[in-house]
């Protein structure tokens, strides 16, 4: 009706039904809830930036540039992606894979090893990439990634009779070797570690697997066997709980355990398996420091399978004297492993200062 106040606000332009943008944008000033003018908050780029590797600067980059994760083959036994500060850096410090990029997340506060991850990057010319804390959630596939994640080729897999036989490379002085710079080219027999191999009979708690790699690498073991069905693969998560050790540790992947403790048996391998119902004590079993050996441990509800048990060379379990009734799988490999270093350390103090010809 003519004349009658709408009291609507006229359109002052653009596409029909558009509303005006009352916000502002860039150094434009709008009115705060309080009735002040307030400055309008700069807008957040879309993306992160990418360091240089030799000038340590950052820029920006689109989000749809940062390189996307590749689906692995079910077959590997993975580790193409590592989260967290001392895994990455072990990663980078090792040098037996290659490395895709490392992302690193904005903001955070420096310290002596992030200050190593960004030397390495630079020295070995792999990107560094540095993501806002939300994009780092969504490449993150732990929680505690600890503003650090990369992405490296899988791990490598050996063959059984490789580790059996020694011939992978080791940083295991068993005995006395420079394995340190080693390549994976066969060599004899007596210039290798003498083989301690860990086999895990249906573990699929990422996190305990971490665990006992972690142990393992501790106690110097050079091998370690997963059964290719039934168990957890190195995800980000065992990684992280691994803490580095998956750099430094030789994996195979194998049909089944029963029948490769009997491939080990007839190499020579003692199989030492570990049953909370044994009653055989694991410090009464006769263990040469000189002599190949291989622990053997179950999942952590059910242990040992029955034809598991059936082909070890014997069945140890570990005193106990409180009142629950078992060892998580995690800390009674760290027992055991722990007894067999213990063993092994004699070749150690007896040959750590020869020299292999």
């Amino acid at each position: 009706m003519p004349g009658k106040a709408t009291g609507r606000t006229p359109r002052t332009g653009g596409a029909k039904g558009a509303r005006r943008n009352l916000s502002g944008t860039g150094n434009s000033r709008r009115p705060g809830r309080t009735g002040r003018w307030q400055p309008a908050q700069p807008r957040r780029l879309a993306g992160g930036g990418i360091r240089n590797p030799v000038a340590g600067r950052a820029r920006r980059m689109p989000l749809a540039q940062v390189p996307q994760r590749v689906a692995l083959d079910d077959r590997g036994i993975g580790g193409d992606q590592v989260e967290g500060r001392r895994s990455v850096l072990e990663l980078l410090a090792c040098g037996r894979r290659n490395v895709q990029v490392v992302f690193m997340e904005e903001g955070l506060e420096p310290s002596p090893i992030l200050e190593d991850i960004e030397s390495l990057t630079r020295k070995r010319h792999i990107r560094l990439i540095e993501l806002p804390p939300v994009k780092m959630e969504q490449e993150a596939l732990s929680q505690s990634y600890q503003g650090v994640i990369a992405r490296a080729a899988p791990l490598e897999l050996y063959t059984i009779d490789d580790l059996a036989m020694g011939v992978v490379p080791s940083s295991i002085p068993f005995p006395a070797a420079s394995w340190a710079s080693a390549s994976a080219q066969p060599v004899t027999r007596s210039a290798r570690a003498i083989p301690f191999l860990v086999l895990l009979d249906g573990i699929t708690d990422p996190h305990n697997l971490g665990s006992i790699l972690r142990s393992a690498e501790c106690a110097g073991a050079t091998g370690i066997v997963l059964p290719r069905h039934r168990s957890a693969r190195i995800t980000a998560v065992a990684t992280k709980a691994a803490s580095g050790a998956v750099e430094h540790l030789n994996f195979a992947l194998v049909g089944g355990i029963p029948a490769t403790l009997m491939e080990l048996e007839k190499m020579g391998v003692q199989t030492v398996g570990f049953d909370s119902a044994a009653r055989t004590s694991l410090y009464d079993v006769s263990t040469s420091p000189s002599d190949p050996v291989a622990l053997v441990f179950g999942s952590e509800g059910k242990g040992l399978s029955q034809l598991t048990k059936r082909r070890c060379s014997v069945l140890v379990s570990i005193p106990q004297y409180g009142q629950i009734d078992s060892l998580n799988v995690a800390a009674a490999a760290a027992v055991g492993l722990s007894h067999v270093a213990r063993v092994r350390s004699r070749i150690v103090r007896t040959t750590s200062s020869a020299t292999l010809e």
